[in-house]
């Protein structure tokens, strides 16, 4: 099967164990943060289709994945986060914006 995505790091070693043929590459910078950010939208998809806790966790770790890619710190992220929630707030009153 044909794929042309990124994986988590034991993918091949997983596909090797069960005996099939693996074939792939690392990639370049450049390659790597066009998948990584490519593996954001599909997991966002994903967790937007079944809402399961399993593709939150998916997406949690492409995040965690783009922080660290990014040399940011989540303690950074965890200000900025702060900030932004006290001077616009969070998603708690479920506002829906029709106009502006």
């Amino acid at each position: 099967m044909l794929y042309n995505k990124l994986v988590r790091d034991n993918i091949p070693e997983i596909i090797k164990a069960k005996g099939e043929a693996v074939s792939f590459h690392i990639a370049s910078e450049e390659e790597f943060i066009f998948k990584l950010k490519e593996k954001l939208l599909e997991e966002a998809s994903e967790f937007n289709e079944s809402s399961s806790i399993e593709e939150l966790a998916d997406l949690m770790e492409v995040i965690d994945a783009l922080v660290t890619f990014y040399n940011f710190t989540p303690e950074d992220l965890a200000k900025i986060k702060v900030t932004k929630k006290s001077q616009r707030g969070a998603f708690n009153k479920r506002i829906i914006l029709y106009e502006s």
